[in-house]
C-alpha cells in the first residue's frame, strides 16, 4: 500500500517559505499526487519567521525599495522548474514602489506568500506548523529521518528534511565572553552581537555615553530605536529635535564609515553584459586548482576585473562625453591588463577617464579612512558629515549611474562565487557596504543626529579595551583620543559556526559527522543543498540552505529579473526533495493488478497548527 510521504522544513522564514513555494510549483511534474505530509517547524509565525515577524517596531524598515523585492520566479531565473509569477512587495501592498516599506508590511507579504504556497500544494497534502524548536535529526542515510522537537515526546518522521533556519544566535567568543564578564564584575552594560529588535535597549540610560561597534544595518536599526523610538523627531528642515531620552552614541567600526546608501533610481538603457570575466568557465577553473582557490590570490583579481568592466561599460556607454576613447578600444586594452590591476591599468584609466571622480578605486571604496588622521574629535565629526553628504549626493545622481552598474555587478559576482563555497567574512562585508546599505533618508538622519550631538563618530579600525571599571574605545583615525563608557553595544548580527551556534539541531548535526568549512559553515552540495559528511558524500535525505551554509548568498531579497541565487537554489533543492518523496511514497510491494483512477476534484490541502 502507498503511504503519505513526509517532509520536514525547519525554519518558516523567507527561505523555508521559498522552498515550500518551489515544492508546490514543481509537484505537478515530479510528484504523482499521492498524499503528502509537510511539517513546518519554527517557534515564530510562518512566512516572516523570527527576523521578519510582525511583532517588532513599526519604525524599522526594509533596506530595499518595495518594487525591488520579490519571492517569485520569472524568466530570468536559470532553473529546471516552472516559472510561477507573483507580485513584488510593491504590487502586493500598493503605494509607491520606490518606498522602503516597514518590516511589518513585508512580514504581511511573506505570510501571504506562505499561504499561497500552501494552497498550491497537491490535493491530499496536509501542512502542519509546529511552533517549537527542532532539537536533533537522526536516522540512517537511506531510511526515514526523525526530527526531535522541544517539548514533544514523539519525534516527527520524515522522508526528507530541509534546514532553513536563517540567521541564528551564537555562543559568545573569547572576546565577547571577556567583555561580558568584565561588565558583570563592574556593573556595566554589554549588549553582544544579536538581532537588534531582540536587544534590551532599556538598559541604555538617557544622556549616557554608549560605545557602539558597527556601522552597518544593525547600527541603523539601533539608531532608529534609540532616537525616534524614544520620542525624538526630525523637523521640516531636517534637523533632529531630541526628546531628552536618547543616550549619546559613540560609534566606530573597521571602516569607520556607514554603508553606502541604496541607489534610488533604476538602471535604464544598455546594461553591462555580465558575466564577462567571471563566468561558469572561470569558476570551473578555480574549482580545479589543487587545494582549492585562495581568495586574495586567485579569486579577487577576477572579481576586480569584472567589477571594473561593469563600471566602465556603463560610464563609456551612458556618459561618453566624460571619456576620451571609444568603449571598444578601452575594453580591449582593459582585458589585456593583469586582472589584479597595476601600472598598465592605471595608465589606461588615467588617459581614458579624465575626471578622477569617474575612476573606480576599489581600495578607496573599501577603506575610505585609510591613512586619514585628525587632530581633534570635532574635525573628525565634520569630516564624516561631509563624507556622508557627498555620498548621498552621488548615489542620488543618475549622472553617476556607473555606481549602480557596479552594484548590479556585485550581485552578479556573488551569484557566481556561491559555487566556490565559503570565501570568508571580508567579501560579504565588502559587498554589503556597497550594495546592501540603508535607504538614503536613514543616512540623512544620521547626519542630523551627528549635528545634534546624539551620535559621535570614533573612526576606523576601532579598538575596544577595558580598564578602571569602564569600556574604552580608540581609533588611529583620532590618535591619542580615548572615549570611555559604562555601556558597550556590538551592533552586528552574530556569526555562528556549527560548533558555536545556539541552534541545538545544527550543533548535533555537526557532532554526528556533518562537514563544515574552516570558518564553521555547514558544507552542502552546491547543486541542490544536500548536507555533506566529512568524506564529501552528500546525505540523500538532508538538505540545508541559507546563511549558515557555505552556499549562502548575498543575504538580500531577490530583485525581479535578477536571476536570484536564492530562487535558483530553492528550485534545485525542491526538485531533488520531490524525487526523494516520490520514491518514498511508492508501495513497498506493488500489487499485481493496478487500476488507474481519476484525481479527486474535491481534494484539499489542509493546514494545521500544532502546539
Amino acid at each position: 500500500m502507498k503511504r503519505n510521504a513526509s517532509l520536514v522544513i525547519v525554519g518558516a522564514g523567507p527561505r523555508g517559505t521559498g522552498v515550500l513555494e518551489r515544492i508546490a510549483a514543481n509537484a505537478p511534474e515530479l510528484y504523482d499526487g499521492s498524499g503528502l505530509d509537510v511539517h513546518v517547524v519554527d517557534p515564530y509565525p510562518p512566512g516572516g519567521g523570527r527576523i521578519w515577524r510582525h511583532d517588532q517596531s513599526p519604525l524599522l524598515r526594509m533596506n530595499s525599495q518595495a518594487r525591488d523585492v520579490t519571492m517569485f520566479t520569472d524568466d530570468s531565473v536559470e532553473m529546471a522548474g516552472p516559472v510561477l509569477a507573483g507580485p513584488t512587495v510593491h504590487e502586493w501592498a500598493g503605494g509607491d514602489g520606490r518606498a522602503f516599506v516597514s518590516r511589518r508590511t513585508h512580514s504581511g507579504y511573506l505570510r501571504w506568500v506562505y499561504d499561497r504556497a500552501v494552497a498550491a500544494l497537491p490535493p491530499g497534502t496536509t501542512v502542519h506548523h509546529h511552533p517549537r524548536r527542532a532539537l536533533r535529526v537522526t536516522g540512517t542515510r537511506h531510511g526515514r529521518q526523525t526530527v526531535e522537537l522541544e517539548g514533544l515526546d514523539t519525534p516527527l518522521a520524515a522522508d526528507a528534511v530541509v534546514l532553513a533556519q536563517g540567521h541564528l544566535d551564537a555562543e559568545p567568543d573569547v572576546e565577547q565572553t571577556g567583555l561580558a564578564d568584565f561588565a558583570a564584575r563592574h556593573g556595566l552594560v554589554h549588549l553582544p552581537p544579536e538581532f537588534t529588535a531582540d536587544s534590551d535597549l532599556s538598559r541604555l540610560a538617557p544622556g549616557a555615553p554608549v560605545l557602539v561597534r558597527g556601522l552597518g544595518l544593525a547600527f541603523v536599526d539601533l539608531m532608529v530605536l534609540l532616537t525616534e523610538g524614544r520620542g525624538g523627531r526630525y523637523g521640516e528642515d531636517g534637523t533632529y529635535l531630541p526628546s531628552g531620552r536618547e543616550p549619546v552614541l559613540h560609534v566606530g567600526s573597521r571602516r569607520g564609515v556607514p554603508y553606502h546608501a541604496k541607489i534610488p533610481y533604476p538602471l535604464v538603457g544598455e546594461r553591462p553584459p555580465l558575466p564577462r570575466h567571471l563566468g561558469p568557465a572561470e569558476i570551473d577553473r578555480l574549482l580545479a586548482l589543487p587545494g582549492g582557490p585562495d581568495f586574495r590570490r586567485d579569486v579577487w583579481p577576477l572579481v576586480a576585473r569584472e567589477l571594473r568592466f561593469a563600471h566602465y561599460h556603463r560610464l563609456f556607454t551612458a556618459h561618453p562625453e566624460r571619456t576620451r576613447v571609444p568603449w571598444a578600444e578601452f575594453e580591449r586594452a582593459h582585458a589585456a591588463c593583469p586582472p589584479g590591476g597595476g601600472p598598465a591599468l592605471d595608465t589606461l584609466v588615467a588617459g581614458a577617464v579624465p575626471d578622477p571622480a569617474d575612476r573606480l578605486d576599489l581600495g578607496a571604496l573599501d577603506r575610505p579612512l585609510a591613512g586619514v588622521r585628525h587632530a581633534s574629535a570635532e574635525a573628525l565629526q565634520e569630516h564624516l558629515r561631509t563624507y556622508i553628504a557627498a555620498g548621498l549626493a552621488r548615489r542620488g545622481d543618475p549622472a553617476h549611474s556607473a555606481d549602480l552598474a557596479l552594484s548590479h555587478a556585485l550581485l552578479a559576482v556573488y551569484g557566481q562565487l556561491a559555487r566556490l563555497g565559503d570565501l570568508g567574512p571580508w567579501w560579504h562585508g565588502f559587498y554589503s557596504s556597497l550594495a546592501s546599505g540603508p535607504p538614503g533618508p536613514r543616512l540623512r538622519n544620521l547626519r542630523a543626529l551627528s549635528r545634534a550631538g546624539v551620535v559621535r563618530f570614533l573612526g576606523a579600525d576601532l579598538r575596544i579595551t577595558t580598564g578602571d571599571g569602564v569600556f574604552r574605545a580608540e581609533s588611529p583615525t583620532l590618535p591619542g583620543h580615548v572615549t570611555e563608557s559604562r555601556a558597550l553595544v556590538e551592533a552586528r548580527l552574530p556569526e555562528p559556526t556549527v560548533s558555536t551556534t545556539r541552534d541545538p539541531l545544527l550543533r548535533a548535526l555537526y557532532a554526528d559527522g556533518a562537514a563544515a568549512t574552516p570558518a564553521g559553515l555547514l558544507t552542502v552540495d552546491p547543486v541542490d543543498g544536500r548536507v555533506l559528511d566529512r568524506t564529501g558524500v552528500p546525505h540523500p535525505r538532508r538538505f540545508a540552505l541559507g546563511p549558515g551554509t557555505d552556499a549562502r548568498g548575498p543575504g538580500g531579497f531577490t530583485r525581479p529579473g535578477g536571476n536570484g541565487l536564492a530562487l535558483r537554489q530553492n528550485d534545485a533543492t525542491a526538485r531533488t526533495v520531490l524525487a526523494v518523496l516520490r520514491e518514498a511514497a511508492r508501495p513497498a510491494h506493488p500489487p499485481k493488478r493496478r487500476i488507474r483512477g481519476f484525481p479527486d476534484p474535491y481534494g484539499k490541502v489542509e493546514h494545521h497548527e500544532h502546539g
